[in-house]
């Protein structure tokens, strides 16, 4: 671990220079790049240094407890210990700062919401769902764009796609793909019965053009009249996009603007998320046999979460949480959830990472 720590420092002081050379100020790309990659890693320097000195300090208590004075010797024993505890500290804490971060965590997202078993009630769900989402986002000072939606006839919806724009939007809303599942009596039951039906979230984060470039040639573009609900554009003009990306077959479809430029520029972002998404999940299948069991591996055939309205609960299957706090959390209060699955998935990684440091010292060599 702690060569991997002196490599972080050197990489630290190699970007300070860089960050002063005039070249680079004349760069604005480069410069931000590595102004971000600075400001990421200074983090686990200044950790790295306190730990340093600590230790150096501890040497100094355990030096001075040879002394002849009684005095000194406790004063240097208590001083000892006080430090061999913030060592201990300081390590943990190094050791989760230097575990593989998701390098989507600061993306926005494409929030994907469809109806799944359950006929009208399945549709009904799925709107409370986007609501959930939405207020969660508008507590976090996010924003959300409405890309496409289909409605039913009850007032739900059969699918919503919107983008989340805001900073870490992905690293809090990445653990919520999955299959949804809720348990009330509809509206409509006379008998009183509960019902199940499930919705279906997908959670991707946005595909930049830099990180995914998609060739024109692959693309077969068609456009159309809109159709269903919506404003004086709807079956008169040709504004609804649809793309198909020819290798793959992913086909994205956009007509909730009127202009068909701007249907096509949204049909194209949602296009890049779910192929950069097939591709990660690629990837994973690659290095795993155990998808279901990874964090981001984006399986989405498990179930994850119920909402039980009779007894106001909600379970969290992945890690055993429930909540009695249906209701404010159907109103955007998902932290309590959220932060249980990234306290729990963030202590299923650091065991992963101290596995890696097994049979290391613990106590780092200094000159």
């Amino acid at each position: 671990m702690f060569d991997k720590l002196n490599g972080v420092e050197r990489r630290y002081q190699e970007l300070e220079t860089l960050l002063s050379d005039p070249n680079v100020l004349k760069d604005q790309d480069a410069y931000q790049k590595y102004a971000r990659e600075h400001s990421e890693i200074g983090e686990i320097v200044d950790a790295f240094r306190e730990y340093r000195q600590a230790d150096r300090e501890m040497d100094e208590s355990i030096e001075l407890q040879r002394d002849g004075d009684p005095e000194i010797k406790e004063l240097a024993r208590d001083e000892a210990e006080r430090l061999a505890e913030k060592k201990q500290r300081l390590e943990a804490r190094l050791k989760k700062l230097l575990m593989p971060r998701d390098p989507n965590d600061r993306k926005n997202i494409l929030l994907e919401i469809r109806a799944g078993a359950g006929g009208d009630e399945a549709g009904l769900f799925a709107g409370d769902l986007f609501r959930m989402y939405g207020r969660y986002a508008e507590n976090q000072g996010w924003k959300v764009e409405l890309m496409d939606h289909h409605e039913t006839g009850a007032g739900g919806f059969k699918e919503v796609i919107a983008m989340v724009h805001g900073q870490g939007a992905y690293s809090r809303l990445k653990f919520e793909s999955g299959t949804h599942r809720v348990q009330r009596v509809p509206t409509t039951e006379t008998q009183g019965r509960i019902h199940t039906s499930a919705v279906t979230v997908a959670v991707l984060p946005e595909a930049e053009e830099v990180e995914l470039n998609v060739d024109p040639g692959e693309l077969k573009i068609d456009v159309y009249r809109s159709t269903g609900p919506g404003g004086q554009s709807v079956n008169t003009t040709d504004s609804a996009v649809r793309i198909t990306h020819l290798p793959t077959g992913v086909v994205v479809i956009c007509q909730d603007e009127k202009s068909q430029w701007k249907n096509k520029a949204k049909a194209m972002k949602v296009l890049r998320a779910r192929l950069l998404d097939r591709m990660v999940q690629e990837q994973t299948d690659k290095r795993s046999e155990e998808r279901k069991s990874q964090i981001g591996s984006g399986d989405r055939s498990g179930r994850i979460r119920t909402y039980n309205f009779p007894q106001g609960r909600v379970t969290d299957h992945r890690i055993g949480l429930t909540l009695y706090k249906l209701d404010s959390i159907l109103q955007g209060d998902l932290d309590p959830v959220i932060d249980e699955l990234v306290t729990f998935y963030q202590a299923q990684a650091l065991q992963q990472n101290a596995d890696s440091f097994e049979g290391q010292p613990a106590v780092m060599d200094h000159p």
